[in-house]
């Protein structure tokens, strides 16, 4: 997975557990929004990281979400479901 996914991934995933969102939860958020996603297809692809950034726009915006700082999940990008590691990051 090239890293620019993986960072996206990992933001979406992140700003899901900061607001306590499950993947069923976003599935109904997208609904009722007229965005029709099921829980499957939105753990495909969170799981692959290969999402469009229509998609994440509307994620984000569903959940609450106004305002991201990149910086902030470049150093610190820790998941819940993830075990404890240290990652390294390269300069692209």
């Amino acid at each position: 997975m090239s890293s620019w996914n993986n960072k996206a991934k990992r933001l979406l995933k992140s700003e899901l557990v900061r607001r306590g969102v499950s993947h069923s939860e976003l599935a109904n958020m997208l609904i009722q929004a007229g965005i029709e996603e099921t829980k499957s297809s939105i753990d495909s692809k969170i799981c692959r990281g290969t999402f469009s950034a229509s998609f994440f726009i509307q994620c984000l915006s569903v959940i609450g979400c106004q305002k991201i700082e990149i910086s902030d999940y470049e150093e610190k990008l820790t998941i819940a479901a993830e075990p404890k590691a240290n990652y390294t990051l390269k300069n692209n």
